[in-house]
């Protein structure tokens, strides 16, 4: 599920998402609420294969892509660099165009029974440096995979497929700014 461009991202609206798919009926009749992920990537020292990093949720341990709520003042992308430095120590560049959305629930509450309904549009990083002090170090784990490998990783069955196409998507679009080039 690829989207070229900023128009077809879901845009924040008075604390709401507005999208124009469905997000899982296991939430409800909530309206889906918008996230902003990071897709950090190296090639692989001496070669052409693309590595992608994923880090470990705070709750469950289970792999995941940094992601999180808009942050004021910062756009999609930038959010998207913010969380990745957060969860991760990322440093890079970050590309402006939307590499793809996923949909997932996100559990809330004591007893993570309360579902939200979330939309996550994901930017490519070009990875250029892993700090090892970065804000939740303590809480998360983070490790270097193949895109293949990656997707068997996640749970998420559109981010399963976004990984997987990933570096076919990168070699079409090329490299400049992080990622996949704006479309025209």
């Amino acid at each position: 599920m690829s989207y070229e461009g900023k128009a077809n991202i879901p845009a924040q609206k008075k604390g709401k998402a507005v999208t124009t798919g469905a997000v899982g009926a296991e939430a409800g009749d909530r309206p889906p609420r918008t996230q902003y992920g990071a897709l950090c990537w190296r090639r692989r020292r001496g070669g052409s294969e693309i590595e992608v990093l994923l880090v470990s949720s705070r709750e469950t341990g289970r792999w995941i892509i940094p992601k999180g709520w808009p942050i004021k003042g910062l756009g999609p992308s930038e959010t998207a660099r913010q969380e990745a430095y957060e969860e991760a120590g990322v440093n890079g560049k970050v590309s402006d165009a939307c590499a793809g959305i996923y949909s997932y629930t996100k559990l809330l509450g004591p007893q993570r029974s309360n579902g939200v309904p979330c939309v996550v549009a994901v930017y490519p990083i070009r990875v250029s440096k892993l700090l090892d002090d970065f804000p939740e170090r303590e809480e998360r784990r983070r490790r270097w995979f193949s895109p293949k490998k990656a997707a068997q990783k996640v749970d998420e069955p559109e981010l399963r497929a976004l990984l997987r196409e990933f570096p076919e998507v990168l070699g079409k679009k090329g490299e400049k700014s992080g990622g996949p080039k704006k479309a025209s």
